[in-house]
């Protein structure tokens, strides 16, 4: 066992120095972390805090980088070939002709991978450079995160995130608790509480942590984020103290509400769970260079096959014309050496054909994504002036994948909204007030009739309600008496919401005691007493306190979810009707709503009531259901106050943008971690669930009942399984849990790619990832994830793209994001118009890369029917290798950047027409081979059309004949203007610069060929061409050629397109002639798809039918209510109850400063 503890720590050892961060960690105990607290160096060495998400470091750059670039057969295959030609007499082409291209190609991408990655670096070393106040040596020093080390005592601000995983010691609030934001982690909006030590909770400055001396005794790192145990030995402690998960601060998380903590780093660097959570950057693979390699391979594949059909038909010429010409020395070969001789020529063949797979492809495609990825940069309109963030792409290698995603898994919190509550309208004794339509609550008319209206009594009833009935603190007030400056915490943002808006109409509240709440009403001081808190919880969907008011009555104040108020109130009340309508429009705004009623108590109910909660509340089996059991018979026959509408305030133009990507054929799953309602609610404002939809929901125990349901769901599709259908699934983390099993994950995902929609609440950083992994690796489409928290990291790098939205909720999404912007509304020009464009333009480049090659060097084919299959090259040496380098580099590059389908304005305008590229309808096979069987024909034409001009005739007046170079040299010339001709016909906008392009390619050969046939001998290269120029100018018949041959190449193919333009017009090319004409096409694309909606209407129908006959009495399955999101989200079995939290605080005591 010791010598596999050993094995064990040592392969960790090596696993840890081959990460991007270079951090070692050696710990001298399997089981369990000890870390000493104020007592000198760590006995062990730890990982350094400094975290690194980068592709690559300066060790391990060269072998990933070559691992990346030779994962792709064409450097592979390049490779091979460099090698065959230094083997001697074996390449016609010489010996460097093939290494000098590729090794520039490699030295281009290796600068594109290294300007990439030193943007990541750049990103980590903004974190790492955060600062945050360390305790060493008596005082409080200003420390970069990077030098926090294990067992350091940290000092953490109010708003400030955590540098590291921390165990807290004391805070400036009462018993050492504080509020801690955890959305970056878990998504949820709500705060949570956590609490220190009683024995550490005296520690209130630097003196006294002076004095704190101990052990920590924890497990090792791991990534469970909801569970921790370990113990703290203090010196004066005569027995260790039990740590858990309450105590823990993790890095990722934020501060809030509270002034100050002093906590003891446990976890960090790459051990702090935020980052085990994360996966190291992935090596992504685009759809099209996955379909590119393998026709790469079966370009190889034909290339072979030429190879053995030329090597074979050599050797029959050699054969049989040995004799016949024996001057050739073919009957000097010995017979041992026959095999030798032929393998010789296949090698010599295999470097010859090699040039059918273009060398440049890479390099080509690589510098057109670069391009590209700074277009994104460069957009001003994804510039999001709020946070000062340009859209950035972070890697340029998945363009195109924007061009053709299908699924998008997006997060809630901080993605499509913004995590701000807004009081927005209320119902108050059947009279609504406020607007959904203005951005504030205007209680001008509230006012009003609080001090004239019949209903006054039930506004200031209201008001109190909204002013007491709540967990929220106060922050000290001491040196000021206005009320107006109190500010506030709270572990809702709901009842901050509506706290604040109380504050707005000068209903303040002021202070709270253990047993008090103080609020300034108009002006007046009212102190209420608490007598009883009955918590919120999701089973209950409401919370009440009873209190005593000023004049000496008990009063039982409740809110909660509408149904759960509504049949607790007294019969018949006059108000319940308005409120109901008035709780529609709520709805219909989508707004979060709660309902208010109250009740008064004589003291004798009270008191009996009272008796029975004390035994309840003590009990030592069933204790929260007892409780609840007793609230239940206080909380009835209320008087119904109102209702509130609350806005979950959505980033801009959300509900605009997620209709456009429905409209183009995308489907959306949002993947939160918050719960049910939130997540449903939001859904409705966002507009991508409505009660038109077929609204299905999982809510299962067990795996079973999940599998059961499943299957019965799948059932009633019948044949409108996995086919689009106005539907929409809602599923929580915990039958997500058993949806993912291997036994009902195939149900799961027919029944998910049926809905239009798909929101999972409730799930965890893993779920998210393993979500999206279902998706990905079962179905064919390009899957995107957005995000802006560290929970988002997994499912980002997990989906075939990856987009981070720089917010407020720190830059781990980012980081871990393949593009990166300020608001999830430029998600749509990212999609519909770069990566429309990109997809497009790589496509071309791509076929047009192939194109041309294959049309000049296939002529190597031709000409060896006239050469005996021999070896001799038709072109010099050297202008083969710049084929691809100098004459025909522009126009691919020209087509890669310039060219433009649409404007963008138009592509906003239809997202219809993104399901062009969606559907991968620019390349495929059957488009790739078109393209290659093209370039044959072209080949054809140029070779032999050229031939026959010199076959029976002489080139010269003088009587002098062409040689073969003479061949080579005018079909060199012809090509050169047919594929730059070819990009001009497969262009979509010509423009300036493409001119240049193509007429500057043919210009560029003409000039380098009018300079290169003299370069000998003043340079040791190509003798053989010189005065090469003048011997192909002075021929009539390359004149006459220069004319023809062109024009006949391409005649079919400008014949095939516009027949193809005329009667079988796609829609892009109708959307183009609409452009052209000014003329708007959206009218025309609406019309495209009629039938495609009318079908989804007809299954609508036919579905609902059906869920509705299927459906039993436990059915859990079918929501067709009306849906009214309630406004609550808090913290549930928190490690503060909410009683005895509220029951912590004085306000009128000042906190300590931590100094």
């Amino acid at each position: 066992m010791a010598e596999y503890s050993a094995i064990t720590r040592l392969s960790r050892q090596i696993g840890v120095s081959f990460r991007g961060d270079r951090n070692a960690r050696f710990t001298t105990n399997d089981e369990k972390r000890i870390i000493t607290i104020n007592t000198g160096p760590q006995s062990a060495k730890f990982t350094s805090n400094n975290i690194s998400t980068s592709k690559y470091s300066l060790l391990t750059f060269l072998p990933k980088f070559l691992f990346e670039q030779f994962r792709k057969y064409s450097n592979i295959f390049f490779l091979c070939i460099v090698i065959f030609q230094q083997i001697p007499g074996v390449s016609p082409t010489g010996r460097y002709t093939t290494a000098v291209p590729l090794s520039f190609i490699l030295c281009c991408a290796a600068l594109k991978e290294i300007i990439e990655d030193v943007k990541r670096h750049i990103q980590d070393d903004a974190v790492n450079r955060r600062k945050v106040l360390i305790y060493r040596e008596g005082s409080l020093l200003l420390t970069a995160w990077k030098k926090v080390k294990v067992g350091d005592i940290v000092k953490v601000n109010d708003k400030e995130y955590f540098p590291a995983d921390l165990v807290l010691i004391s805070s400036g609030e009462p018993n050492s608790i504080c509020y801690i934001q955890t959305s970056n982690l878990d998504g949820e909006t709500n705060l949570k509480v956590r609490q220190g030590l009683p024995q550490t909770a005296h520690i209130k400055s630097r003196i006294e942590l002076k004095n704190l001396q101990g052990t920590i005794e924890c497990e090792l790192p791991n990534r469970n984020l909801y569970e921790f145990a370990g113990t703290l030995q203090i010196n004066s402690a005569a027995y260790p103290i039990p740590l858990g998960a309450d105590q823990v601060l993790l890095r990722g998380s934020r501060l809030q509400n509270t002034t100050w903590i002093y906590g003891v780093v446990i976890y960090s660097g790459h051990d702090t769970k935020l980052m085990l959570n994360s996966s190291s950057v992935p090596l992504k693979r685009t759809n099209v260079e996955q379909v590119t390699n393998k026709q790469i391979l079966l370009l190889l594949l034909l290339l072979i096959i030429l190879c053995v059909f030329s090597t074979i038909a050599g050797e029959i010429w050699s054969d049989k014309n040995k004799e016949k010409h024996w001057y050739l020395g073919l009957n000097l070969i010995e017979d041992g050496k026959r095999w030798q001789s032929i393998g010789y020529t296949f090698l010599t063949f295999f470097i010859l054909f090699n040039n059918l797979i273009p060398i440049s492809l890479q390099i080509t495609v690589d510098l057109v994504k670069f391009i590209q990825a700074y277009f994104i940069n460069w957009d001003r309109d994804m510039y999001d002036p709020e946070t000062d963030t340009p859209a950035n792409a972070r890697t340029s290698n998945l363009n195109e994948e924007l061009g053709q995603v299908k699924y998008i898994f997006s997060d809630k919190t901080g993605t499509l909204t913004k995590n701000e509550m807004i009081f927005k309208q209320c119902s108050i004794g059947g009279i609504m007030y406020g607007s959904g339509n203005i951005s504030e609550f205007n209680g001008y008319e509230l006012l009003k009739n609080l001090h004239e209206h019949s209903t006054c009594n039930e506004i200031r009833e209201f008001l109190t309600l909204l002013a007491t009935c709540h967990t929220v603190v106060p922050e000290n007030k001491v040196y000021t008496e206005l009320p107006t400056e109190v500010a506030y915490q709270a572990s809702s943002p709901d009842e901050y919401a509506l706290v604040t808006a109380m504050k707005q109409l000068d209903v303040v509240f002021f202070s709270r005691t253990p047993d008090t709440v103080t609020i300034n009403f108009f002006g007046e001081k009212e102190e209420y007493q608490i007598l009883n808190v009955l918590e919120f919880t999701s089973d209950r969907k409401r919370m009440s306190v009873i209190i005593r008011t000023p004049r000496n009555e008990i009063k039982l104040y409740c809110k909660g979810a509408d149904n759960v108020i509504m049949e607790r109130l007294v019969p018949n009340d006059q108000n319940m009707q308005l409120t109901s309508n008035h709780l529609e429009s709520f709805a219909n705004d989508g707004l979060r709503t709660l309902c208010l009623g109250y009740r008064i108590l004589s003291d004798e109910e009270y008191n009996e009531w009272l008796v029975k909660y004390r035994e309840a509340s003590t009990a030592i089996n069933n204790r929260n259901e007892l409780v609840a059991q007793i609230a239940e018979k206080i909380e009835r026959d209320l008087i119904l106050l109102g209702a509130t509408g609350i806005e979950d305030k959505l980033q801009d133009q959300v509900p605009q943008s997620l209709i456009m990507l429905q409209r183009a054929g995308i489907k959306i799953w949002v993947l939160t971690g918050d719960k049910k309602e939130t997540a449903v609610n939001i859904g409705y404002s966002c507009k991508i669930l409505s009660d038109q939809m077929l609204n299905l929901t999982l809510d299962e125990k067990n795996r079973d009942d999940t599998q059961r349901q499943l299957r019965q769901h799948c059932q009633n599709f019948g044949d409108s399984l996995c086919k689009e259908n106005l539907a929409s699934l809602v599923i929580d983390g915990h039958t997500l849990k058993y949806a993912l099993h291997a036994s009902c994950r195939q149900d799961f995902l027919d029944l998910a790619m049926s809905c239009k929609t798909v929101i999972c609440c409730r799930v965890s950083p893993k779920q998210k990832a393993e979500v999206v992994e279902l998706v990905k690796k079962s179905t064919d489409a390009i899957t995107l994830a957005i995000g802006d928290g560290a929970n988002d990291v997994g499912m980002i790098q997990m989906a075939h793209v990856g987009v981070g939205i720089m917010g407020h909720e720190g830059v781990q999404a980012a980081c871990a994001s393949d593009y990166t912007i300020g608001q999830f509304r430029f998600l749509t020009k990212l999609l519909f118009v770069h990566g429309v464009w990109s997809y497009r333009r790589l496509c071309k480049v791509l076929l047009y890369s192939f194109y041309k090659n294959i049309c000049l060097y296939v002529m190597e084919l031709w000409f060896a029917l006239h050469s005996g299959f021999s070896g001799q090259i038709l072109f010099e040496r050297w202008t083969i290798a710049i084929y691809n380098v100098l004459f025909t580099a522009a126009p691919p590059l020209a087509l890669g950047l310039l060219d433009r389908c649409c404007s963008a304005q138009t592509m906003m305008d239809s997202p219809a027409i993104y399901r062009m590229s969606q559907n991968r309808s620019d390349f495929n096979i059957k488009i790739f081979w078109t393209w290659c069987l093209n370039a044959v024909y072209h080949s054809v034409i140029l070779y032999f059309m050229s031939y026959a001009m010199l076959r029976h005739d002489v080139a010269f007046r003088n009587g002098q004949v062409g040689t073969s170079l003479l061949l080579g040299n005018m079909i060199y010339t012809y090509v050169v203007i047919v594929v730059c001709l070819k990009a001009g016909l497969e262009s979509d906008s010509w423009t300036l610069l493409m001119h240049i392009a193509i007429w500057g390619s043919i210009a560029s050969w003409f000039i380098f060929f009018s300079i290169y046939s003299y370069v000998w001998p003043t340079f040791p290269v190509a003798a053989e061409m010189r005065g090469m120029a003048q011997y192909v100018f002075s021929s009539s018949y390359f004149w006459f050629g220069l004319i023809l041959i062109p024009i006949t190449t391409l005649l079919a193919d400008f014949v095939y397109n516009c027949i193809q333009r005329t009667y079988f017009k796609t829609l892009m090319q109708d959307v183009q002639e609409k452009e052209i004409a000014h003329h708007d096409p959206s009218a025309l694309v609406t019309g495209r798809q009629p039938s495609s909606v009318s079908r989804v209407s007809e299954r609508l129908a036919i579905l609902k039918n059906v869920f509705v006959r299927t459906r039993t009495s436990r059915t859990v399955g079918v929501d067709d209510r009306r849906y009214h999101g309630f406004a609550f989200s808090q913290e549930e079995n928190g490690v503060v109850p909410q009683d005895q939290l509220i029951r912590n605080y004085d306000t009128n005591i000042a906190k300590p400063p931590g100094l």
